[in-house]
Formats: structure tokens, sequence, C-alpha cells
């Protein structure tokens, strides 16, 4: 037996710490975007706070013990269930690890309170395996006489879905466009009564739902969509969308060229989801002739001409930042930790150690803008540090 002294671990141990959420995190983050719905988290006290500090809606827990796991869980569940059932008109269960690898049949239970049951164990994947597990379990439908566009891809685990979801609203409004649902952040109703058309604000959480239509995420992209929806509907009017789009151009083609003749252009390490990571290295190659170093991605990416790392090994990702030596760090605070001295961009959780109270979008016009914003100010900011 070799014995290991805590106090003085080896310089270097083999990690698996996963940066990317598990997928009963994932379906928590699914289910607890719907208002009138209560999210129990059937399992231990950790499996039940995890997702409650990231999702930033009210969720529950049944913190089963060693007496429930060995004797069974299925009382201590309808004990939590009769509590919420008089708040709320829906109740969903997301089961954990441990239930599932006892293999209890909840079934009964689930008929007998008339609830919707997630089986999505961590072990199932991750985040993106279980959101999408939700969906299968809610099945939600489409109206095909409803006038309206849904919105997809807004998770509340992500920072950025407020603003994205307020950005793709403003700009279906400015085209004269009814709002259809949004998935997942709307009445739970809602989800059985969706519009036949479909947009996006972050490709690797699409739903399935409706008739694609295309992504927000880009001035181009926003472009495209627009002009595929029009064709689809005649009532469209976007033309004020394609103003606000050119506008946006000049704007950021006056900032990003005033950066670039004081300064050279940034060496950037991009790290979260694929989509967005692919397209932020896209849109500051593009707009400040950016040196993109590396992208790691949490999850399965598309091809792109970009070279995408898919991991989520701290210790393989700190490698990566530590011998690119960008310039930028853009990621969550598991980088930041890497490279506390460079300046950094906030993308993806989790984002500790700062105040996050005005909605910020990444998709849409305004999301472009705020990127662009965000970059050209912390690179700035870090250049005078070094003056």
């Amino acid at each position: 037996m070799i014995l290991r002294d805590p106090m003085h671990p080896p310089a270097q141990q083999d990690c698996t710490n996963p940066l990317w959420p598990c997928a009963m995190t994932g379906a928590v983050a699914c289910l607890a975007g719907f208002e009138n719905l209560a999210v129990i988290v059937h399992g231990s006290s950790g499996c039940y706070f995890y997702p409650a500090s990231l999702v930033g809606a009210p969720i529950y827990g049944t913190f089963l013990v060693e007496n429930e796991i060995i004797f069974g869980t299925e009382e201590r569940l309808a004990e939590v269930i009769d509590e919420v059932a008089d708040r709320y008109e829906h109740i969903a269960v997301v089961t954990t690890c441990v239930p599932a690898i006892l293999g209890e049949d909840l079934a009964g239970v689930a008929d007998e309170h008339d609830l919707l049951l997630v089986d999505s164990p961590g072990f199932l994947g991750t985040l993106e395996a279980g959101y999408h597990a939700a969906l299968e379990r809610i099945r939600p439908t489409v109206d095909e006489g409803r006038q309206g566009i849904n919105i997809d891809g807004v998770s509340l685990i992500d920072p950025l879905h407020r603003g994205n979801m307020l950005e793709a609203r403003r700009l279906l409004t400015m085209a004269g466009a009814e709002i259809g649902t949004t998935f997942c952040c709307d009445r739970f109703e809602a989800a059985y009564r969706a519009a036949p058309f479909t947009i996006g604000t972050n490709p690797d959480l699409a739903s399935g739902v409706g008739e694609w239509y295309g992504s927000l995420l880009g001035l181009d992209a926003v472009a495209e969509t627009f002009e595929r929806l029009t064709d689809a509907c005649e009532s469209l009017d976007p033309a004020p969308v394609y103003r606000e789009i050119a506008s946006a151009e000049e704007r950021i083609a006056k900032a990003c060229d005033k950066y670039l003749r004081r300064f050279e252009p940034p060496r950037v390490a991009v790290c979260g989801g694929g989509a967005y990571a692919v397209f932020v290295a896209e849109t500051l190659e593009r707009h400040l002739d950016a040196d993109i170093a590396c992208i790691c991605s949490r999850n399965h990416t598309p091809p792109s001409r970009f070279r995408v790392e898919e991991t989520v090994d701290f210790i393989r990702i700190a490698d990566r930042l530590r011998a690119c030596e960008p310039d930028l760090v853009i990621g969550s605070s598991y980088e930041r930790s890497v490279l506390p001295n460079i300046p950094f961009v906030p993308l993806t959780p989790p984002v500790r150690g700062r105040v996050h109270l005005r909605a910020r979008a990444l998709a849409g016009v305004e999301g472009t803008l705020e990127l662009l914003d965000e970059v050209l100010n912390a690179c700035m900011d870090g250049k005078q540090r070094r003056i």
C-alpha cells in the first residue's frame, strides 16, 4: 500500500475535474426556466446546491441521507412533493446518480402525484445531454395556427441568458414579429403551444422545436436569419434590423481602428461552450485582427476553420493557456485563476468575484457590441497597467 501525505501531495496528479456541469444540472437548468413548475432535485445535498448556485432560480431538494439510501427514498420524495404541491401548478423531479444507481422505480410516485419525472443522473453526460433529456421528457408541441417566432437556446445556467433573451425579443419586435415560446424561460404551458418558426441564441442548446430559421450569434447571422424569416413570414419588415446592423458595423469599425492605431492586435485564448467560443474567435479575428492562440471547448463543436480542443480537464486547459501566452483570456473563473494578471472577459460559468446585475448579451446586435466593448476595455486596461 502506498501511503500519501495529505499535507504534501504529489506535484502532478491525474485530474478529471470537469469544468462543465453534468447532465443532472443541465436538466435542472432547463426545467427551472419554466415559471410555474416546481423542480425537485432527488439526491444528496451536494446534488442540490451545485445547480442551485448556478441557475439563480428557486429549486427544491430531497437531501437524501444514509438511512433513506439504504431503506428507500420514495417516502422522502413524497414528503417534499407534498410540501410544494400547493404552491405550483406543475412539479418536476430530476433524479441524480444515487437513485439511478440504486435502480429505484419511482413511476408509482410519479403517477400518484402527477409529476414530470426526468431521469438525468450526472453520469448520463454533460449539461447539454441533461438539457435535451428534460426537453424530451416535456415533449413540447407546435401549434401550427399560432403566430409568432420561438426563441431558442435560453438556459438559466448561462450568465448571458437574460440579455440574449431580451435582445432576441427586441429584434423580433423591431421587425414586427410576435414572440412565440422561449425555450426555456417561459410559462410551462407555453411549451405545448410553440410557434412553427424558431430562431436561436445558443445553437449548443437548440431544442429542435419548430422549424429552425437560424442563429443570432453575430451580425451576419442576424441578417441571414431575418432574411430567411422574411421569406417565410411576409408580414415581417426587417429593414429596421438591417439599419441597426449597419450602424453597429460602423461603430465597431471606428472603435477597432482606433484601438489598432495604438496597439498591436491581441493574442487571445477562448474557453467555453463550442458555439460561443467559435463565435467569439470569429468576431475578434474579423474586427480586431486578433491572433486566436487557442480555443478550448467544453462540449462537442461542429467543424470550423479554427483548431478547437474539446476538453473539461482543468490541468489540460491550464497547460494550454500557459503555453500559448495570451494577451487576453475569455472564459470562466477557472481560466482566470490560471492567468490572474492577464486581462479577462467572462463568457461561461462559473463567474465568481464579479457583480452582474444588468442583462449582458452575446447574441444579436447588442451582443456583438457588448463583446467588443468588454474586449477593448479589458485590453486597454491591461496595456495601461503595464505602462
